[in-house]
């Protein structure tokens, strides 16, 4: 199944995408707390497509790339940054080259006490594409990713949640301008995706929409202004166009 969110005048609404347009559900949280698919709400909609969720929490982990041999590290990127598919960026002019990083996002389906690396899928709801733009020249006085992500708009995520694929198998593209830079996926990771979000869940808990960004598998790509990025994680579509 397909989550995502669509603009109403009432704010977000929970939607499902299936062959006759796109259903209104319930909260898909609530329904994965007690085990089940969300209810539909009605005939189909129609409205802007928005970020799947607003995450409380956005984890990033570093060194989690086929160059890294150290350990892995979580760190924090404000929930503020955060845009829907085909939205401008404003890239920064004042932190160096910036870079897009396609990931595989996770999406916290609810409070991970007692999670695992063996039972982790359990507390998924599901997996969408992230654009983790970064500047990393500012890496030498920024160690922390505070500088070098903070940038307006610089977590472009969604659109859809897919709630079928898994965590262990998940494909990653990514195309700048519909040429094709990075055709690579989870199995590249040093860290598994369980793994990290067992790593993340040992040292401060995450609760339902949260979200945790996996790791760069050879999936960054420099761009300028006037370029397009595609970043496809399991199918699910992400665009941004940078300005």
């Amino acid at each position: 199944m397909r989550l995502g969110r669509v603009a109403s005048a009432a704010g977000p609404r929970w939607v499902r995408e299936t062959d006759h347009g796109l259903t209104p559900i319930s909260d898909p949280f609530l329904a994965f707390a007690e085990g089940r698919a969300p209810d539909d709400e009605g005939d189909a909609v129609e409205g802007p497509i928005v970020a799947p969720v607003d995450p409380l929490v956005i984890v990033g982990i570093a060194q989690n790339g086929p160059d890294h041999t150290s350990p892995v590290q979580a760190w924090l990127k404000s929930p503020r940054t955060v845009i829907g598919s085909g939205a401008e960026v404003a890239l920064r002019r004042d932190a160096g080259a910036p870079v897009a990083e396609g990931e595989i996002a996770v999406v916290i389906g609810r409070a991970t006490h007692g999670l695992t690396a063996q039972n982790a899928h359990e507390y998924v709801l599901g997996v969408t594409a992230v654009n983790d733009l970064s500047s990393p020249d500012r890496a030498h006085s920024d160690p922390r990713n505070f500088e070098s992500k903070s940038g307006e708009g610089y977590t472009p995520l969604g659109p859809w949640i897919d709630t079928a694929v898994g965590i262990d198998d998940v494909d990653l593209d990514v195309e700048v301008d519909g040429l094709l830079v990075a055709r690579t996926g989870s199995r590249q990771l040093p860290m598994p995706i369980r793994d990290c979000l067992a790593y993340v869940a040992a040292w401060s808990v995450l609760g339902p929409g949260d979200v945790v960004m996996t790791g760069a598998p050879h999936s960054q790509a420099p761009v300028h202004p006037g370029q397009r990025v595609t970043i496809r994680v399991a199918g699910v579509e992400l665009v941004t166009a940078f300005v």
